[in-house]
């Protein structure tokens, strides 16, 4: 008799444990699908949460990149430091994740965003804040190799970067004194200023010091009602994020793709041509082809959302 009294009890730790079980991972799947969520804003957006301690005390960067184009160590380090400099992260973590190539001649962002979501593993976990930057086999659509109006890189989303390493490689080939490793860590800088929010990219400027749209003669652009619009670069001379390192020809299309409700635009599409003119620059000077440093226009605004 005791036995069959025993029954009943089992039966409903059965199904308690059993209930409990489904909600943890019903639990587990929601904190996943927000950590997800919290990756799909604007460039920008996050830039308290990078530069600050407030909400995230760590740094976990996923460097995804096809096989055979790994980011030299030395671009890394000059990244990693960068961000030390700027940020209150104490804890940066870099995961490599090695991928096949999509084989494709070249890259659209909507194609971009597919590939990072079929490939990323790092997102928002408790105090760690995750960033994503994808190193490709292939060049940017619309890239003008004759031209040398190449895409280096972009910054698409809130904790999301591409950067076109065969491009880069190509246009360190081009110069004697400039090393993949000066083009890697250049571009890596100014896209990260991007998702630091800068120029007025979600980072309110203190003061003005963003520049404005111009053709491909330099003339600004006017809207309907003959007013200027700016570009989320810096108008100051010597700026990591001054204006004229953003583009070549295609400055002023930025690529917008409805991927999603949002769509997908391109805060920012960093050209070869401007950036070997800058490093090259630096050469000639007997300067190292080191990327060059945030204007304090920029720095002020930095501080001002709380970066160092």
């Amino acid at each position: 008799m005791k036995k069959f009294r025993l029954l009943p009890l089992a039966l409903s730790l059965v199904f308690l444990f059993g209930c409990s079980s489904d909600d943890s991972i019903v639990s587990q799947e929601r904190e996943t699908a927000q950590a997800k969520e919290a990756s799909l804003k604007s460039a920008g957006a996050s830039a308290k949460d990078l530069l600050s301690n407030d909400t995230f005390s760590k740094l976990l960067i996923e460097i995804a990149y096809v096989d055979g184009f790994k980011p030299t160590d030395e671009a890394i380090e000059g990244f990693t430091s960068y961000l030390k400099e700027r940020t209150f992260k104490e804890e940066i973590e870099l995961k490599y994740t090695k991928l096949a190539s999509p084989d494709e001649e070249s890259l659209t962002l909507e194609e971009i965003a597919e590939l990072e979501s079929d490939n990323r593993t790092v997102y928002n976990d408790g105090s760690t804040l995750g960033l994503y930057i994808y190193f490709a086999d292939a060049p940017a659509e619309g890239d003008e190799e004759e031209e040398g109006l190449v895409t280096l890189g972009a910054v698409y989303r809130n904790t999301s970067m591409i950067i076109h390493e065969v491009t880069a490689r190509k246009l360190a080939d081009q110069s004697f004194f400039i090393t993949d490793a000066d083009v890697e860590n250049s571009t890596l800088n100014h896209e990260f200023g991007h998702l630091f929010g800068l120029v007025n990219l979600g980072t309110a400027p203190v003061n003005d010091h963003e520049d404005i749209e111009r053709d491909a003669d330099g003339k600004p652009v006017l809207d309907k009602d003959g007013n200027t619009n700016g570009n989320n670069h810096c108008s100051i001379e010597g700026c990591l994020m001054r204006a004229e390192l953003q583009f070549g020809g295609f400055s002023n299309k930025a690529a917008k793709i409805n991927s999603d409700e949002a769509g997908i635009t391109a805060a920012c599409r960093l050209s070869g041509k401007d950036v070997l003119k800058m490093l090259e620059a630096k050469t000639s000077k007997g300067l190292l082809p080191e990327p060059p440093s945030l204007d304090a226009e920029c720095l002020l605004d930095l501080h001002s959302v709380g970066g160092r």
